[in-house]
């Protein structure tokens, strides 16, 4: 006779449930779209470089003794007139060579990042809160309202950034950096406010909007707390990569001899001064332009890899 006990857990072990079917299963936490876009950025390339390069930049504006101890508007027409770079002695005064006042290129290099980054960064933060609030209100409530902040968008808008920054710099004696702050997001909100207006209306068509009006949430919840978190994504885009915009046009106004001027020290005037000896002293405008091409680069690159990780159309 077979063994009634083997063959009984014989047909026990072969419908049994295996071990990880019986056990309850382990729910993931759901993400939220700013936390996927968090898991993708630290897997870009592009962010992780750009991320480096403006940590470094922001430390060299902040810090610029840490890099230099030569003075920047300090020269010497008697040593130092349009010295060429020595290259081999890294990190010393005259390692980028002189510029035709007896003064040292790399000390300046270092100097003119503080600029550059503040105006770029104050100019975003302005027009990213103007604009902002201007295309939430119009895109929330719409009618009148919407009406006449799109026109007023429409009529700065209409006006040439570069040129209408050369008209209001022009009114003023001192072109200090809060100056050509001041020109440049005077004209500039316009573009945020579009971007914004247009995810509010978007937003605003979602069923949780509706369903808060419907609890009897108050215009200022609604706003705040369920469309502003919704619609900041392509905002923070568009602010991203205008950061690295706004540096640059800092740079041409002060080429131009209408944004910065001495004693303030800045890529552009550097690279404006180094026009005027580029047959004889090339790294005086070399290396400024050097410079700003890589901060530019820098927020152009980040802006591309926080948009790529907010749009889900792009993964």
């Amino acid at each position: 006779m077979p063994d009634v006990t083997k063959t009984a857990t014989a047909v026990e072990d072969a419908v049994a449930l295996p071990a990880d079917v019986t056990a309850p299963a382990k729910q993931e936490k759901a993400r939220s779209l700013w936390g996927d876009a968090w898991a993708d950025l630290r897997r870009n390339p592009y962010f992780l470089v750009s991320s480096v390069l403006i940590a470094f930049l922001l430390v060299i504006a902040a810090f610029p003794s840490l890099f230099t101890s030569a003075s920047p508007t300090a020269g010497d027409l008697v040593k130092h007139f349009l010295g060429k770079p020595e290259l081999a002695s890294v990190g010393s005064e005259g390692w980028l060579g002189y510029d035709g006042q007896g003064r040292s290129v790399y000390a300046r290099l270092i100097y003119g990042t503080r600029a550059s980054i503040i105006v770029g960064v104050t100019v975003t933060a302005i027009v990213t809160v103007v604009g902002g609030v201007m295309g939430m209100l119009a895109g929330y409530f719409g009618g009148w309202i919407d009406a006449l902040l799109s026109r007023l968008t429409d009529i700065f808008f209409g006006i040439p950034f570069l040129l209408g920054a050369m008209v209001v710099l022009q009114s003023f004696v001192d072109r200090t950096v809060w100056v050509v702050v001041f020109a440049l997001a005077f004209l500039g909100w316009t573009q945020m406010a579009r971007v914004m207006r247009g995810a509010v209306i978007t937003v605003k068509q979602a069923d949780y909007v509706h369903a808060a009006k419907a609890l009897g949430a108050g215009t200022t919840r609604i706003l705040f707390r369920h469309i502003l978190p919704n619609a900041m994504a392509p905002v923070i885009v568009v602010a991203t990569i205008a950061l690295g915009g706004y540096i640059s046009a800092e740079a041409t106004l002060s080429y131009l001899g209408l944004g910065l001027a001495a004693p303030t020290v800045s890529w552009g005037v550097d690279i404006s001064t180094g026009v005027d000896q580029i047959r004889v002293a090339q790294h005086i405008l070399l290396y400024p332009s050097i410079m700003l091409s890589i901060t530019v680069l820098a927020f152009i690159m980040l802006g591309e890899a926080v948009r790529n990780a907010l749009d889900p159309k792009l993964r």
